[in-house]
């Protein structure tokens, strides 16, 4: 029974697939595999040698450290064991075309898929809490904002839900009580937008003309300024800090938003360097 030891720096899913997609073509193949993940030390790099000798075994290995595969080869060699690189010569080939030089970090590609899935249940996030729908649901947010209408809140909520926030937005209107649920929330992830009144009209005015909508008071100056008194009370009573919009791109806007909020939030989403695949 031949042995074959799947070695990585990483978690070894990936290269323990590479090896099984393999065996299918060997029907019956009298052989196991026994994946041996997070080698990182010369000591567990030993061991696992170890471990294949006096056997018939194989070790194949996804190593990125460039120091562990010259060991690698090194006491495999030395203890009569039979080792293949299945990483080294990818990354010498890659290195020489692109004319860069690995990063050599385990766990990139985890990271990679892990991010990518969290952006895509951010963005489904988004979408399911626009303009304050589910607002029951807004405890799970990591960002909420509030404004009146036309304040980017939708965009806005977009753009950090494709940076992997779970971000939703409520539309402050007057005679429109509040959700609880988002009054519940802590103050430090709510932001409320506001716009320069003028700026607000001009916004309103073409939307009203665009949806054939009586202008009033919708786009009423007056009213507007009405609505921002109303959201500016809101805001102070519960903490919320606001955000001006006025001239700024959504990606201003967002990139303003994200450093005003906890910074272990902020930490969360930054890249984790002990991250492993």
């Amino acid at each position: 029974m031949l042995t074959i030891f799947v070695v990585s720096d990483a978690s070894g899913q990936t290269a323990e697939r590479v090896v099984r997609s393999a065996l299918v073509q060997f029907a019956e193949a009298p052989a196991t595999v026994v994946r041996r993940g997070h080698i990182r030390t010369p000591e567990h790099l030993r061991a696992v040698v170890q471990e294949a000798v006096g056997h018939d075994s194989l070790i194949l290995h996804t190593l990125v450290s460039d120091e562990l595969r010259r060991l690698m080869l090194a006491e495999s060699r030395s203890n009569g064991v039979d080792a293949m690189d299945l990483m080294g010569p990818m990354l010498d080939r890659l290195a020489r075309h692109l004319k860069l030089t690995p990063q050599e970090k385990p766990g990139l590609f985890r990271q990679l898929i892990e991010a990518r899935s969290r952006q895509i249940e951010a963005v489904e996030f988004a979408f399911r809490h626009d303009d304050g729908q589910y607002a029951d649901e807004l405890s799970r947010a990591e960002v909420v904002l509030v404004g009146v209408s036309r304040t980017m809140k939708t965009p806005t909520t977009l753009y950090l839900a494709y940076q992997g926030w779970f971000a939703g937005n409520v539309p402050i209107v007057p005679e429109v009580p509040m959700p609880p649920t988002l009054l519940s929330l802590p103050s430090e992830r709510v932001f409320c937008l506001a716009m320069e009144p003028n700026r607000l009209f001009e916004l309103r005015r073409v939307r009203a003309d665009y949806l054939a909508i009586p202008p009033m008071p919708y786009a009423s100056l007056e009213n507007i300024k009405k609505e921002l008194r109303h959201a500016q009370r809101l805001s102070t009573t519960h903490g919320w800090r606001q955000i001006d919009v006025t001239g700024k791109s959504v990606e201003e806007a967002a990139r303003e938003i994200v450093v005003l909020l906890p910074v272990e939030d902020r930490r969360a989403h930054e890249p984790d360097k002990a991250s492993t695949t």
